[in-house]
């Protein structure tokens, strides 16, 4: 396979304005993290006789803060694309004026190898994520003033190509418009559906097929992409169009052959072919659905809590979870001296934390920790020796 690389169709105008910035400058991606901290309440210590300030925090425009539940969704989106895109032998590329989630081909290949292997991609992401049904369209540029004027289609092919507008279907079409006498003996119109025909083939290869829709009735851009096209959308029931917003096109791409050269200063053209994922839009859906379902989400990874029946028992916590954090194990406890048994199996419960391990005096003298299912609420008592390896265990199982 060639390489291929995350090469977006607006990265070089970013790259340039990166090379432009003033320098000192650095963009700098926060990252928040969400814990028991979250639940204290920040309270302004000002005094009474002082006054108070006129600085305003705002959220930048063009953005929004998410919440932890929000967040959740979202990284399980960004972590199935970029999964996706590794798998197919991408390379990344940071362009931080944007929020980039898109896989682009570069380089002069074979016809519609790359083509078919993008809309392969664009399959599996949809697929994994669980939308449910959606069809991908490929359209014929079917705007006639464009298809004449700046494509050099001539008018009476162009005026043939609109009689299929209303149509749509697979290969079938695609064979159907080879044996129109009028198209076929149109060169260009006769390539365009030669590259469509081999698509299919490459298509019924990677398993694909069904998913794809040659719909005539679609245009995009006409000036930006140069051959074929495509865009995702979502096939809802009408309960779920009802429940759903209207966001559209999932997913959209298509090949772009000559506006890598519109950056470079000697107009060296490079061939490419992408795809974009909605991120967003498909944020919008699976943040709505889960509201209408009403499904809690974790919004921590921790799979072990630290806890004790007993008071004065802090440091053997400490030791204890420092043991499990060494280990590679997500843990945590509460940050207080003597907290209460019952308010830590409830945080557990509350925060969907699988399992507890619990040590007290009696646990300490026997070389014991006691090792609870928050579920089944079953306690087995595991020598402290063993307590990693029967936690691993636990964890692979479930």
């Amino acid at each position: 396979m060639p390489p291929f690389g995350l090469l977006h169709r607006r990265a070089w105008a970013s790259l340039f304005g990166q090379l432009l910035r003033p320098s000192g400058l650095v963009c700098i991606g926060e990252v928040h993290f969400h814990s028991q901290v979250s639940e204290a309440v920040l309270i302004s210590q000002l005094k009474p006789h002082q006054e108070k300030s006129n600085f305003v925090i705002k959220t930048p425009k063009g953005t929004r803060d998410l919440s932890p539940q929000q967040m959740v969704v979202r990284e399980k989106i960004l972590d199935m694309v970029i999964d996706c895109f590794k798998r197919h032998g991408a390379k990344r590329l940071d362009t931080p004026a944007f929020e980039l989630k898109d896989f682009d081909i570069a380089g002069q290949f074979d016809p519609m190898i790359p083509d078919a292997e993008c809309l392969k991609i664009m399959c599996e992401v949809l697929s994994g994520l669980q939308l449910g049904d959606f069809l991908i369209k490929i359209p014929w540029k079917d705007v006639r003033h464009e298809m004449v004027a700046k494509k050099g289609l001539a008018p009476e092919v162009a005026d043939r190509i609109g009689d299929y507008v209303q149509r749509h279907g697979g290969v079938s079409l695609v064979e159907e418009m080879f044996q129109d006498s009028r198209l076929s003996q149109n060169k260009q119109a006769l390539e365009g559906l030669g590259d469509l025909r081999l698509l299919f083939e490459y298509l019924t290869l990677f398993g694909i097929a069904e998913k794809i829709s040659f719909d005539l009735s679609l245009a995009r851009g006409l000036d930006y992409y140069t051959g074929v096209i495509y865009e995702a959308v979502l096939l809802q029931t009408p309960a779920q169009a009802e429940e759903c917003l209207n966001v559209g096109s999932v997913a959209a791409g298509g090949r772009y052959d000559g506006l890598v050269g519109v950056f470079d200063p000697k107009g060296h053209t490079v061939p490419c072919v992408g795809l974009s994922i909605g991120v967003e839009r498909i944020f919008a859906i699976l943040e709505e659905r889960m509201k209408t379902a009403g499904l809690k989400i974790r919004t921590t990874e921790t799979q072990v809590f630290v806890a004790t029946p007993q008071k004065n028992f802090l440091h053997e916590r400490l030791k204890l979870i420092s043991e499990l954090w060494d280990a590679g194990i997500k843990a945590e406890l509460l940050y207080k001296n003597n907290p209460k048994l019952l308010t830590q199996l409830h945080y557990c419960e509350h925060m969907g934390i699988p399992l507890v391990v619990i040590i007290g005096e009696q646990e300490l003298k026997e070389g014991v920790i006691k090792l609870r299912s928050v579920a089944s609420r079953e306690e087995v008592a595991i020598k402290r020796e063993n307590l990693v390896a029967e936690i691993q265990k636990k964890l692979s199982e479930s």
